[in-house]
C-alpha cells in the first residue's frame, strides 16, 4: 500500500502546500524532504507561510501526502512528520516518537551511553540528541522544531525522568540555513564539571558546550570495536583525533604506542585527559597542528607506523564541492600511506554524504598508486545501529569505514 493512504479525512484547519506535477514522487516513495523548486509556488506562495507552522502537503493533482513544517526561506522548505492528517507535532507524539527510539537504543545498548534520536531516521526530523548516563544533549537544527523546543524538552524529560540536565547545542550550520540563531545554553538542571562517556568499556570525557557537534561521536563506536584486531603490539596514528575516540581506544587495546593529531587545542588537551583516565598516558602522545601539516612533517622526518586512522571531518559537504572535497581525500589518504609500513594497516573513513563506499574506495585505490603501494581491502564499517539509516532517505546513510593493508 503506497504511504500516502494512510492518510484520514479530518477538518482542514492547516494551510496547504501544493507540489508541482511529478513532484510528488520521492514523498512518495517515502522520503520526507521537500525542496523549495518542487513546489507549485501559484498556487501555495511561499510567502504566505511562516517558519515553522505545519502544512498539509498535497500533489498536484490534490492528494494529500502528510503533514510537514515548513520553513519558506530554507532549500528543504518542508519535512513531513506523518502521514496520517489528524497528527500533529505535539508533545504526545513527540513522546511517542522517543519512547520509540528509547526502545531501540536500550535493546541495543547496556549502558546509557548513545545517540537516543538521530532525526528522519527516528521520525523527528531536525532533532538529534545524544544521551550521556543522566545527561542529554540536544540540537534542534530546524525552524519547525525550534519553536516546539519546550515541548521537546517536556516530552524528554517524562520518557526519562531521571535526566538531571539537558543541554541545548544548538549552534550547527543548519541552523544558520534555516535562519536560527546559534546558542548553547543549559535548557533542565544544573550542569556537571565534566561530560563523561563509555564507549567499548573505555571511559572518556568530552567538552560540554566548546567541543564538535554534541561532544562526542557515537557513530564510529562499532568500527572502533574492531581496533583490536590491528593494534596490538603496534605503533598506531590517530589523525583528526578530535578526542582521541581511536587512539585512545587502540591503546587500551594494547597498541604500543599512539599519535594522535589535531588542530585543536581544547582537543589535544583533553586527549592528555582521556588518556590519564584510562591509565594509558605513557603510550599516547599528542601533535597539535593540521592534520595535512602533520602528515608531511611525519613524512619528512621519515617515521613510520603500523595502523594509521583518518577519521577527517566532512570534506564535501555539498554537491558543489564534491572536486575539491574527493581531492582532499585522495591527499590525505596518499600521505598516510606513505607513513606506513609494509603489511601495515590503514583505516580510511569519510562522513560525506556525498561519498559514496565506491568513491571512497576508488580514492584509496588511487591513493595506493600514488603512494606506489598496492592494497588489499580487509573490512568495510558503516554507521553504529544508534544512527539508524531510513530506507526511503538516502541522506541518513553517511558513515564510511574502509579498512586495508598495504603489501
Amino acid at each position: 500500500m503506497a504511504l500516502f493512504l494512510h492518510l484520514e479525512n479530518t477538518n482542514m484547519q492547516l494551510k496547504t502546500l501544493r507540489l508541482k506535477k511529478n513532484e510528488d514522487r520521492r514523498i512518495r516513495a517515502g522520503h520526507v524532504w521537500v525542496y523549495s523548486n518542487e513546489i507549485d509556488t501559484k498556487v501555495s506562495p511561499l510567502n504566505e507561510f511562516i517558519a515553522g507552522e505545519e502544512v498539509f502537503v498535497e500533489s498536484s493533482d490534490k492528494t494529500k501526502l502528510g503533514v510537514a513544517y515548513i520553513n519558506p526561506h530554507s532549500l528543504i522548505t518542508a519535512r513531513l512528520f506523518t502521514r496520517r492528517a489528524h497528527e500533529r507535532l505535539n508533545t504526545d507524539l513527540l513522546i511517542q516518537r522517543i519512547q520509540n527510539a528509547l526502545l531501540l537504543r536500550k535493546r541495543l545498548f547496556a549502558k546509557p551511553y548513545y545517540r537516543l534520536v538521530f532525526g528522519e531516521s527516528d521520525a523527528l526530523p531536525g532533532l538529534v540528541a545524544d544521551r550521556f548516563g543522566d545527561i542529554l544533549v540536544l540540537q534542534i537544527n530546524t525552524a519547525g522544531m525550534d519553536v516546539k523546543t519546550d515541548m521537546i524538552l517536556e516530552a524528554f524529560r517524562t520518557v526519562l525522568p531521571e535526566i538531571q540536565c539537558i543541554i541545548l547545542r544548538n549552534d550547527s550550520g543548519i541552523r544558520q540555513q534555516e535562519g536560527l540563531e546559534k546558542i548553547v545554553k543549559i535548557a533542565f538542571g544544573s550542569p556537571p564539571e565534566k561530560l563523561m562517556l563509555e564507549e567499548n568499556n573505555v571511559s572518556f570525557v568530552a567538552p560540554l558546550s566548546e567541543g564538535q557537534k554534541t561532544g562526542w561521536f557515537y557513530d564510529h563506536r562499532l568500527n572502533r570495536s574492531r581496533l583490536s584486531a590491528y593494534v596490538s603490539d603496534k605503533r598506531v596514528l590517530d589523525v583528526f583525533s578530535y578526542l582521541g575516540g581511536w587512539g585512545i581506544q587502540a591503546a587500551c587495546r594494547g597498541a604500543s604506542e599512539v599519535v594522535c593529531v589535531d588542530s585543536s587545542p581544547l582537543a589535544i588537551s583533553l586527549i592528555g585527559k582521556n588518556a590519564e583516565l584510562n591509565q594509558i598516558s605513557d603510550k599516547v602522545k599528542s601533535i597539535c597542528d593540521d592534520a595535512f601539516s602533520a602528515l608531511k612533517k611525519l613524512g619528512e622526518s621519515k617515521e613510520k607506523f603500523d595502523v594509521i586512522i583518518l577519521d577527517p571531518p566532512a570534506f564535501i559537504k555539498k554537491i558543489k564541492d564534491k572536486k575539491e572535497g574527493a581531492l582532499a581525500y585522495l591527499r590525505i589518504n596518499e600521505a598516510a600511506l606513505k607513513l606506513l609500513v609494509p603489511g601495515g594497516i590503514l583505516i580510511s573513513c569519510s562522513c560525506s554524504m556525498h561519498m559514496s563506499y565506491d568513491d571512497l574506495l576508488q580514492t584509496i585505490r588511487r591513493a595506493g598508486l600514488h603512494a606506489s603501494c598496492e592494497l588489499q581491502m580487509i573490512e568495510r564499517g558503516h554507521q553504529a545501529p544508534d544512527h539508524p539509516v531510513h530506507l526511503a532517505i538516502p541522506e541518513t546513510d553517511y558513515l564510511k569505514m574502509i579498512i586495508v593493508r598495504r603489501l
